[in-house]
């Protein structure tokens, strides 16, 4: 079968009677989107308005595209792009009910294979309709994962003569090609040959170098050297499936800088799965270039193969760990990167309530809830799991360093830390805090100096909390309030507003924001002294301003609160 493209595709849909078979077909694809027309879709992980400007946007950039609509609109929408048949990203019709499966451009970037792929979860035939594809059950332009054909100029006229009825031998094993339709014959005029080795293609042959060579690194070797052993050993670049090493060196940037010239995936093996190789006195490269292709003996830091090595299924990728922020709540206020970080992430931890505001984002994920007291076992949990090779995305609400996860995490790794958690990447995205929502909400009582502080005495004692208040109000600061209140903490709010009356008049505007972003917000302004328990609660954050702030009554009933950029 033809590969699959390496990037993941994007689903378009046009009307809400298509959502529900781009849900069906995007299970497949863990990392694709569906982009749905604005005011005719919802439940979609993008909205539009111009599909042509999209399309072709999408195209342009390489994406794959599934369209859920007629094939004509796709073909005339593209025609201007179509140029380069070895450069076009797939791109299929897909019937509004999945009835029909139709591959249309992109035969040389697998878009059969997608096809097929598609085909199988609508339970409906793909339309094939590339000659050489049925008669011979394989695609010699687009061959199957593990595979690179070295000379793809040559194969329109070689897949002609196979086509006029010539015959074709085969030199080295390949069983896509020996199980296919191919007319294999040990005399024929045309040659396939399936090597290693850094050979020029001869007249009316084609060449497939099998990704079966695995090259060991401790993480000392540069780019030039490694390309230096390939050039020695007369081997292809095309033939290397990965850069193997211990787990121990997965931070080193050298054994990323060489899978990145060499455009193949880095995979680490832990000390109990290269023990056997080391106690045999191979170095630590020599033992991960073993353990990845199973060989019984290595003179060198290069290994090969009997079949092309699945790095899916060989080793572990470096683990990842993104703690992020989802913002207050609405999808609308979720930040691009965020997003695609759900979109490629394996895991999910955190609150139930926030892994739910991430919706379809999470679809196909694996979810671990903890209670939202649990910060520090969850960030363990989380550490734990990337270290296994995992791509995990700790959750937070509003953004992850502000009373949230991402401090959690670092005070683990600071006061728990284990060996294996020094191989995790880690990554901080931030999101839109919630006192920056809520001053959204009512215009810009933050728009002078301000601080933050939470009223929860749970991990600082109240004696530390009533003192940065009184500071806080004495420096005349306008100040955001988290934590509020709880069902067993009410008194604190009181005390606040109290020790705030000693430096605030009884007339200050206060902001209170509940559940910003999601069903049921609530903002509105109120003076200092209304402060009471009983305004709020643990979803709501409360904006107290400077003696500079000023509330505003506009002529459509509402109140807009701002602190002045002068302070006088």
């Amino acid at each position: 079968m033809p590969n699959a493209p390496a990037v993941s595709p994007v689903i378009v849909v046009l009307s809400q009677n298509s959502v529900a078979v781009a849900r069906q077909i995007i299970t497949i694809f863990p990392g694709g989107a569906i982009y749905g027309l604005a005011g005719r879709t919802s439940g979609i992980d993008v909205s539009f308005t111009d599909f042509g400007e999209t399309l072709r946007e999408l195209f342009a950039e390489g994406k794959p595209l599934i369209g859920i609509c007629a094939a004509g609109i796709l073909i005339r929408t593209l025609a201007p792009l179509i140029s380069d048949k070895r450069q076009e990203p797939p791109v299929l019709a897909i019937a509004e009910d999945g009835s029909a499966v139709v591959p249309l451009l992109g035969g040389l970037m697998g878009v059969n294979d997608l096809a097929r792929r598609i085909a199988e979860v609508l339970d409906v035939p793909a339309a094939i309709t590339t000659t050489g594809d049925i008669r011979f059950r394989t695609a010699l332009l687009s061959p199957p994962p593990g595979y690179h054909l070295a000379n793809p100029e040559d194969a329109k006229k070689f897949i002609s003569d196979l086509l006029a009825g010539a015959k074709v031998k085969l030199e080295g094993t390949a069983s896509w090609l020996s199980n296919s339709q191919l007319p294999i014959d040990p005399n024929g005029d045309l040659t396939i040959r399936i090597t290693e080795r850094l050979v020029t293609p001869a007249a009316n042959c084609l060449v497939y170098h099998p990704a079966t060579v695995a090259i060991g690194m401790s993480g000392n070797e540069t780019v030039a050297l490694i390309q230096q052993l390939l050039v020695d050993a007369e081997l292809a670049p095309a033939s290397v499936a990965g850069i193997f090493a211990p787990i121990t060196a997965a931070s080193n940037p050298a054994i990323h800088a060489v899978a990145s010239a060499l455009e193949v995936p880095a995979r680490f093996f832990t000390s109990n799965q290269l023990e056997t190789y080391l106690s045999q006195g191979y170095s630590p490269a020599q033992a991960a270039a073993i353990a990845a292709t199973g060989v019984s003996s290595l003179s060198s830091q290069i290994a090969i193969a009997s079949q092309p090595i699945d790095t899916n299924t060989t080793g572990q990728p470096r683990g990842r760990l993104a703690i992020i922020g989802t913002g207050p709540g609405g999808l609308q206020w979720m930040s691009p990167e965020v997003q695609a970080i759900l979109k490629s992430v394996t895991d999910l931890v955190g609150y139930k309530t926030y892994l739910d505001l991430v919706g379809s984002l999470g679809d196909g994920k694996q979810r671990h809830e903890s209670d939202n007291r649990e910060e520090l076992a969850r960030a363990k949990m989380a550490l734990d799991l990337a270290a296994t090779g995992r791509y995990v995305a700790v959750v937070s609400s509003g953004d992850p360093g502000i009373y949230a996860m991402a401090a959690a995490v670092f005070e683990v790794l600071d006061r728990h830390n284990q060996p294996e958690w020094d191989s995790v990447e880690i990554q901080v995205a931030p999101g839109i805090s919630a006192m920056q929502a809520a001053a959204a909400a009512v215009g810009a009582p933050l728009g002078h100096d301000f601080c933050a502080i939470s009223l929860s005495d749970i991990l600082k004692p109240w004696s530390i909390i009533e003192k940065r208040i009184a500071a806080a109000a004495e420096a005349d600061f306008a100040i955001a309030f988290y934590n509020p209140v709880s069902k067993e903490r009410t008194w604190q709010l009181t005390a606040a507003r109290d020790i705030l009356l000693h430096y605030r008049t009884p007339d200050t505007p206060v902001v209170l924001a509940r559940n910003l972003g999601r069903p049921g917000q609530n903002v509105k302004a109120i003076a200092l002294h209304q402060l009471a328990p009983d305004v709020a609660d643990m979803r709501t954050v409360i904006l107290v301003g400077s003696s500079k702030t000023r509330a505003i009554k506009r002529s459509d009933g509402s109140t807009a609160v701002y602190t002045p950029r002068q302070y006088t």
